[in-house]
């Protein structure tokens, strides 16, 4: 196992923090679906005190660092420090309804030597408080869960993978597009899954209980820490025309070799 670094246990530590008080909302959440009134007030609101809590330890811990998160934006930090990138509640809507699938992803990036934006993702942890999973992957040190190490799946046959996915609202991203990739993958490959929760999705390419996913409409926060997941466990991703950033811009294709290269041929030919 490689030794764990000093950076992740602080990311690991501020994820842990955090996810207690996310259970515990969650038990309150269950409680709320019966009221009239509805839990999604509640959410909002245990969303933004694990975003605080999340900030507050991480400040501490590295102090000068800067901030991308998804409800109180950019923070900046000292001139050439890195970033946090952080969804302090990933699979919100499942955690809306009551469904234990939900995350917290957290990401370090590197600013870009000459100091023109944003470079490599170099750490990465992904946490699910239900059933208390750390993933968590370092620039060229590989991906784990805990102390085991993460390998993408071997599959090379699209009829024998097992394909995750994120669905658009409707009214929210291009759902069409959606339906003609789903069309195209759908009858080639044993079966689509839509979780909710791209980190997670990322996290079980990584760990090979999936064995691809796309989705578009994303925001860096959903994807930083997954997608580095994916490529330190062997596997490949890029936006849907086989661009490989450090960060996806909105759309994200992650595979295996052979997989990759196979599901992104059936998403071309269905966005032709």
């Amino acid at each position: 196992m490689a030794a764990i670094s000093g950076l992740i246990r602080v990311m690991e530590r501020a994820a842990r923090k955090a996810g207690a008080r996310l259970r515990r909302d969650f038990g309150e959440v269950e409680h709320l679906q019966v009221s009239r009134k509805g839990p999604a007030d509640f959410v909002s609101k245990a969303d933004m005190r694990a975003e605080r809590t999340l900030y507050d330890e991480l400040a501490a811990a590295r102090p000068g660092w800067g901030f991308l998160l998804e409800e109180a934006g950019e923070i900046a930090g000292e001139p050439g420090a890195p970033r946090f990138i952080i969804d302090p509640l990933d699979g919100t809507s499942n955690f809306l309804h009551g469904i234990p699938h939900f995350a917290i992803s957290i990401a370090v990036q590197e600013p870009r030597a000459d100091g023109k934006g944003w470079g490599e993702v170099v750490a990465g942890v992904v946490y699910q408080p239900i059933t208390d999973q750390t993933f968590w992957a370092e620039k060229s040190r590989g991906a784990w869960l805990h102390d085991a190490r993460l390998r993408v799946s071997a599959r090379r046959r699209l009829a024998d993978a097992l394909v995750a996915t994120g669905a658009p609202y409707f009214g929210h991203g291009d759902f069409d597009e959606w339906h003609r990739i789903f069309a195209a993958v759908g009858p080639e490959v044993a079966g689509i899954r839509r979780f909710g929760a791209a980190s997670l999705d990322l996290a079980y390419v990584a760990q090979g209980r999936f064995d691809g996913f796309w989705e578009s409409g994303l925001s860096p926060w959903d994807t930083a820490a997954g997608c580095l997941l994916v490529r330190e466990a062997g596997g490949f991703v890029t936006d849907y025309r086989g661009r490989s950033e450090a960060i996806p811009a909105a759309e994200v294709l992650a595979a295996n070799d052979a997989l990759h290269s196979k599901l992104h041929k059936l998403l071309a030919g269905a966005l032709r």
